[in-house]
């Protein structure tokens, strides 16, 4: 039994043309539910009368196309690409090829190697994700990020809106900054706390203010530690956890409140006519943020609070300064940003051990031995020296070069015979005489011997 293969329009004429052979249809209606013309029909039906189902198969099924390409160059072309190019997509393959001289159309090539198994579609497909539930208490997690928008609208420069929410409510603290930097999320984060208190957990992008790309100390690789930036030590000391986000879309919920905040934010600035940070800071905590979270703030799935009071026993200050390790010099001085403090008598310090040096965000500076607080004098900074060419007073600092020395310098003397000595002026000996001399009676102390000198313009004599 022979396998016919039909298209569904060739199957859709089979069923006309049947009902027609059952005189159920005549080939005017067939013609008409098939959309093609009379003669058509007839022609469709004289085929099925001679040849059955097979007659309505189109013609040219299964015959090699009049326009295919040339089998010898596709042959050289796939052999050339299974040899040089396997890992290569048709359009990259297809212009390599051409350099060699075996040039073929893009889609040609790239039925070639669909036909022969030689190449699949690799569709890149968008990395799944997967939209993550709001948190159930208040205070279990809180997204920071830097906004960097033209806030002013031209009135001042760029300024950047670091923007705490909470995760489960949606309730929202800013301030603007000039920059992104260590001091703006440190001090956005203090404030959150002291007005809120410190979370459970805060999420944050990669930036190099919370991720550190340097090297592990040995001391980090014998302890297990991950080199950390002065705001991951300081959340690892308040215990809040520190998550670091692979994607914007990971903190999308900052991430969206940025995108309202540039647009309601920036029509609110400008109705008041803010144009400078210290404004625009007191405009967001005394008018601005509490009617627009007591719009947009979400009621958590549970009423507890996770968010843990700032004690003074915390010490908030110091755990979020930047704290450094510096050594206690000779003269039981510690440097600091070009500035030496001095340690007190009772310290209990030697030089060259070490103490750790904890420069606020107030300003204050203080330093720590262990858990000690150390009481240290006035501070004093000393410049680097510059070392300063004296010049004599009235006379301006100006090149020599081109100045000829003066007739009476020493060097112009060189080349003529030097003047006679006073013994040898005595004697009445002249140094270019040519009469012979007498000897000379031996001396007590006789003279330092003569050295004679020749240079290129002569000879002289040198005592």
């Amino acid at each position: 039994m022979e396998t016919l293969t039909m298209s569904k329009v060739e199957r859709r004429r089979l069923e006309v043309v049947s009902q027609v052979r059952l005189k159920k249809l005549t080939l005017q209606k067939g013609s008409e539910l098939l959309g093609i013309g009379y003669r058509q029909m007839k022609r469709l039906w004289s085929r099925y009368q001679a040849e059955g189902d097979a007659g309505l198969v189109h013609r040219l099924r299964g015959r090699k196309s009049n326009r295919r390409g040339d089998a010898g160059l596709r042959k050289r072309v796939l052999t050339r690409y299974a040899k040089q190019y396997g890992d290569y997509g048709p359009t990259l393959a297809a212009e390599c090829l051409a350099e060699e001289g075996l040039v073929v159309p893009v889609q040609t090539l790239r039925r070639w190697l669909l036909a022969e198994g030689l190449w699949s579609r690799q569709r890149q497909r968008k990395q799944h994700r997967r939209r993550r539930a709001r948190k159930e208490h208040l205070g279990e997690l809180v997204q920071m990020d830097g906004s960097h928008h033209d806030w002013f609208e031209g009135r001042r420069a760029w300024a950047v809106l670091m923007v705490v929410i909470d995760d489960a409510t949606g309730r929202t603290y800013a301030q603007f900054y000039e920059e992104e930097t260590h001091l703006a999320a440190t001090t956005v984060f203090h404030d959150y706390a002291l007005k809120y208190g410190l979370p459970q957990a805060i999420y944050v992008d990669r930036a190099g203010i919370y991720r550190s790309d340097r090297e592990p100390t040995s001391a980090e690789v014998l302890a297990g530690k991950e080199p950390q930036t002065q705001f991951g030590r300081a959340m690892e000391t308040l215990q809040v956890r520190l998550i670091l986000a692979g994607s914007p879309q990971a903190k999308g919920r900052v991430e969206r409140m940025n995108r309202t905040l540039q647009d309601r934010l920036v029509k609110a600035l400008r109705q008041r006519g803010i144009s400078d940070l210290a404004a625009a800071n007191k405009f967001l905590e005394e008018e601005f943020l509490g009617p627009f979270n007591k719009q947009f703030e979400k009621t958590p799935a549970q009423a507890a609070d996770l968010h843990r009071v700032v004690t003074m026993k915390l010490d908030l200050p110091r755990v979020l300064a930047v704290q450094e390790e510096r050594v206690v010099q000779n003269d039981w001085t510690v440097r600091w940003n070009n500035a030496f403090f001095q340690l007190q008598r009772n310290s209990g310090l030697q030089p060259g051990q070490r103490v750790t040096v904890c420069d606020q965000l107030d300003g204050r500076v203080r330093l720590f031995s262990g858990d000690r607080e150390l009481a240290y004098g006035t501070t004093r900074t000393e410049p680097r020296p510059q070392r300063q060419r004296v010049q004599p007073r009235g006379v301006p600092t100006k090149s020599i070069q081109g100045l000829k020395p003066a007739k009476t310098h020493p060097w112009r003397g060189r080349g003529q015979p030097s003047s006679p000595t006073p013994i040898v002026a005595a004697l009445g000996v002249g140094v270019g005489c040519s009469a012979p001399v007498a000897a000379l009676p031996a001396l007590r102390n006789p003279p330092p011997p003569r050295y004679v000198k020749k240079n290129p313009k002569g000879t002289f004599l040198m005592v």
